[in-house]
């Protein structure tokens, strides 16, 4: 890496240090960088002491440090695009931060709801904790996740674990910060994760903002659940039934994101054949990128090569 994309790279995190207020041993364990490096390469240092030997910084942590910061090192090929979809959930989650409301978050697969989140997590990165849930997490993993995101020694059962997360997020609050737990991915929540909401949501009113963010299946299983009066979830639903958003319809012409595209051929292919933000941009981004190296027009002939579909 050359000496003046370091040099950026290290005037960047001084930025962003300053805006966020942001002490380098905080920005070192959320970034999962060596704290020795981070305060090294702040006194233009290009080595730093591990294990008592004095050791090379690799190009790799200038590059950690820039991902995690926002700073784009290669040409970029998709930007955020201010859709119907984009605005609804920055604005839903910015009211959420700003008035501590709880929120649900629900739109179709590909919509751009995990893009819009982890902008707005490196928006805020100092008191906004991401969590995905996975298809196959139990309680106590998703519990672990919070725990692991908010970076609190681990207790050793679920409910001395819950009550170290309230305790953690109580004290952001009272040392005047805005706390946002967003749960991406929820749709996969099981009932005792979502009895789990209502126990957080409890004990952090007025403290911290819980967003879940999903598809229609979690709507349609808390409904699911509520008529079967499955412990908890009534009680979860009448906390959160005015705070469900339902997020618009994807733009199937994707006329925002196609604008510079000439090739009339390339925008009715990816308009037939993508069916949301995500498809469009596992088609594009690669065939943009073999674009720029091979000097080759972008057109849907180069497209369909590219992503192996044959040409009419």
């Amino acid at each position: 890496m050359k000496t003046e994309v370091k040099n950026q790279v290290i005037t960047e995190l001084e930025n962003y240090l300053s805006v966020h207020k942001l002490s380098a041993n905080e920005f070192s364990k959320k970034a999962g960088i060596n704290s020795g490096y981070i305060s090294a390469l702040r006194n233009g240092k290009e080595t730093a002491s591990v294990s008592g030997k004095e050791v090379l910084i690799s190009d790799k942590w200038y590059k950690k440090i820039a991902e995690y910061i926002g700073l784009e090192l290669e040409q970029t090929y998709w930007e955020p695009v201010p859709t119907e979809q984009f605005l609804r959930t920055i604005a839903t989650l910015e009211d959420a931060k700003k008035y501590g409301y709880t929120n649900v978050i629900i739109g179709t697969t590909g919509s751009g709801k995990s893009f819009t989140a982890d902008i707005f997590v490196k928006q805020n990165p100092v008191d906004t904790f991401k969590i995905t849930v996975g298809s196959s997490d139990t309680i106590g993993d998703l519990i672990d996740k919070v725990i692991e995101a908010l970076k609190i020694p681990t207790a050793k059962t679920k409910s001395k674990k819950i009550r170290e997360i309230v305790k953690k997020l109580k004290q952001l609050k009272y040392e005047g910060f805005t706390p946002v737990i967003l749960f991406d991915e929820a749709e996969y929540m099981k009932q005792p994760a979502l009895c789990a909401m209502k126990e957080l949501y409890d004990n952090l009113f007025g403290i911290c903002s819980i967003i879940l963010i999903g598809t229609d299946q979690l709507t349609k299983n808390l409904d699911k659940l509520r008529k079967k009066n499955k412990d908890g979830i009534p009680q979860l639903y009448r906390r959160i039934k005015f705070g469900i958003r339902i997020l618009p319809s994807i733009d199937k012409t994707f006329k925002q994101f196609l604008n510079d595209i000439s090739d009339a051929g390339l925008v009715r292919f990816l308009q037939q054949n993508c069916e949301n933000y995500g498809e469009l941009h596992d088609v594009l981004v690669p065939a943009m990128r073999e674009a720029d190296r091979t000097g080759e027009p972008l057109t849907e002939n180069f497209v369909r090569t590219i992503i192996g579909i044959p040409n009419i």
